[in-house]
C-alpha cells in the first residue's frame, strides 16, 4: 500500500501560503492538508475556501480540505468550487450518507473523520457508503503541536480490520495529530497509510529529507 504524506498547512507561514505548497510539491509531498476551523465546532478560526481558492494555482497536489465545522453540508460547495479535490467531513456532526451524495455530486472524493472520543466502528458506514479515504484524529482538533494519542493505534487496527472484511482493504486511512519521526512507524503499522504532520515538517531544517522519512 502506497504511503501519502499530507502536510498540514495549519503549520505554515500565512503570509505566503502559496509559496509554501509549492515547496511542499518540490520536496515530494502527495496531498495538501487544509484544516478548515469554523470557530464552533472547535475554539479557533483558521480560513475558508477563499484561501483553497487562492493556493490552488501554486500547486498541482491534490487539496485534501478537512473541515472542523458544525455545518459541513452549507460549506461543501464553496470548497468544491475553489478547487478541493478531497473534503472530509465529522461524523460527529453529519449524516455521513447523505454528506457523502452531496459531496459525490460536485465532483469530490469524500473523506469521514473522527475524534479521539468518537468509537472506530463510528467510520463503519462510511466505509459502505463509499468513503474515498478515513481519518482519525489523533489529538484533539483545534490546535497543531499536540502529542499523539496512542489510543489511536487501535481504533486504526479496528478501522483497517473492518475494511479487509469489507474487501476494500487499500482504502486510504488518514492519521492527522502529532505525528513524528518517532512514531510514524508504529502508526503505519497500525494501518494508517496517508500521514498528516505540520509542524513537524514545517520546522524541519530539511523538509524533503524529512518527508522521506515520515514514509516510514
Amino acid at each position: 500500500m502506497q504511503i501519502k504524506i499530507a502536510p498540514s498547512i495549519l503549520a505554515s507561514d500565512f503570509s505566503k501560503v502559496g509559496e509554501e505548497v509549492a515547496r511542499l510539491e518540490a520536496c515530494g509531498a502527495d496531498l495538501i492538508h487544509c484544516d478548515v476551523m469554523d470557530g464552533n465546532f472547535v475554539p479557533p478560526i483558521t480560513f475558508g475556501a477563499q484561501m483553497v481558492k487562492a493556493i490552488r494555482p501554486h500547486t498541482r497536489l491534490p487539496l485534501d480540505c478537512h473541515l472542523m465545522v458544525l455545518h459541513p453540508e452549507t460549506h461543501v460547495e464553496d470548497f468544491a468550487r475553489a478547487g478541493a479535490d478531497l473534503i472530509s467531513v465529522h461524523a460527529e456532526v453529519c449524516d455521513i450518507s447523505a454528506l457523502f451524495a452531496q459531496i459525490a455530486h460536485m465532483g469530490v472524493k469524500k473523506c469521514a473523520v473522527i475524534n479521539p472520543e468518537t468509537a472506530a466502528e463510528s467510520l463503519f458506514p462510511a466505509v459502505d457508503a463509499g468513503a474515498d479515504m478515513l481519518l482519525l484524529m489523533s489529538v484533539h482538533p483545534g490546535w497543531g503541536g499536540q502529542k499523539f494519542l496512542p489510543d489511536t493505534l487501535k481504533k486504526l487496527e479496528i478501522l483497517r480490520n473492518y475494511c479487509i472484511r469489507c474487501g476494500r482493504p487499500d482504502l486510504d486511512i488518514e492519521v492527522d495529530g502529532g505525528i513524528t519521526e518517532a512514531n510514524v512507524k508504529e502508526v503505519i503499522a497500525a494501518g494508517a497509510n496517508v500521514i498528516v504532520a505540520g509542524s513537524t515538517i514545517f520546522r524541519a531544517a530539511d523538509m524533503a529529507a524529512t518527508i522521506r522519512r515520515l514514509r516510514g
